[in-house]
């Protein structure tokens, strides 16, 4: 970990979801997560789904054990994922809302419409020495929330600035940025991810707030033509350029 720079938590996956296209073992995360290390990744997020869609749940323990890099893990508000993260002890746990029929995580968590639901979740995370982050859109009554509920983290939704374009991105940018400011103040970390691409990233990355993106999807995309190092080492440049 460099302290100061941004970091670049990368999620795999999607490299899962490639591996389960046809049930075997190929390709495996564990070998993303593994170069990622090596080309200077900073973490490994995961998320593991109620419908086991792309990582199983024996992966986790095989990425733990393959690199030293903190693994963050998105999942659901349900006793059986709190389950399992206080089994596996990630080295942060992201609260991100579930709907079986989406294809991605769609917006930001309801941690204000949710908060009785989310209360003793988070407590049992943080007794559990595990960071507790909240997925959630660059609204000021959800990070209020985030911080009635003593999450560590909020891990702010950049979908709506990656799908906007002209005046309607420079809007969405301050919405993301006052909130980051925001959210330092209240002495939670910001992160952001969701949508970030070679094309995008640069106006994200130079809010000097935050601490992390987190970036799969486009990354593994790309990985498919470059490969994952490259892919990986170009958005990592691209961050530098700016912070």
């Amino acid at each position: 970990m460099h302290p100061g720079r941004l970091r670049l938590g990368v999620n795999i996956d999607h490299v899962a979801t490639i591996r389960n296209a046809r049930g075997g073992d190929h390709p495996d995360p564990v070998r993303a997560a593994q170069i990622v290390a090596q080309v200077g990744g900073d973490g490994i997020t995961a998320h593991l789904r109620e419908d086991r869609r792309h990582i199983r749940d024996d992966d986790l323990k095989r990425i733990q054990d393959a690199t030293d890099l903190p693994l963050n893990l998105e999942m659901a508000a349900t006793d059986e994922m709190l389950a399992i993260a206080l089994r596996h002890k990630p080295h942060a746990a992201c609260i991100v809302p579930e709907n079986r029929e989406e294809r991605t995580t769609e917006g930001g968590l309801d941690a204000a419409g949710l908060h009785n639901r989310l209360a003793p979740l988070v407590s049992r995370l943080v007794d559990a020495g595990i960071r507790v982050s909240l997925f959630i859109e660059a609204d000021p009554r959800q990070l209020e929330a985030a911080i009635r509920l003593g999450a560590q983290i909020v891990e702010f939704h950049t979908g709506e600035y990656a799908h906007a374009a002209g005046e309607q991105q420079a809007i969405e940018l301050k919405r993301i940025a006052d909130m980051a400011a925001l959210a330092v103040k209240n002495g939670i970390e910001p992160h952001a991810g969701h949508g970030l691409t070679y094309e995008n990233v640069q106006p994200i990355a130079a809010i000097p707030q935050l601490a992390e993106l987190n970036i799969g999807h486009y990354l593994v995309g790309e990985a498919v033509f470059v490969g994952l190092e490259a892919a990986v080492r170009r958005m990592r440049d691209l961050m530098d350029d700016v912070r």
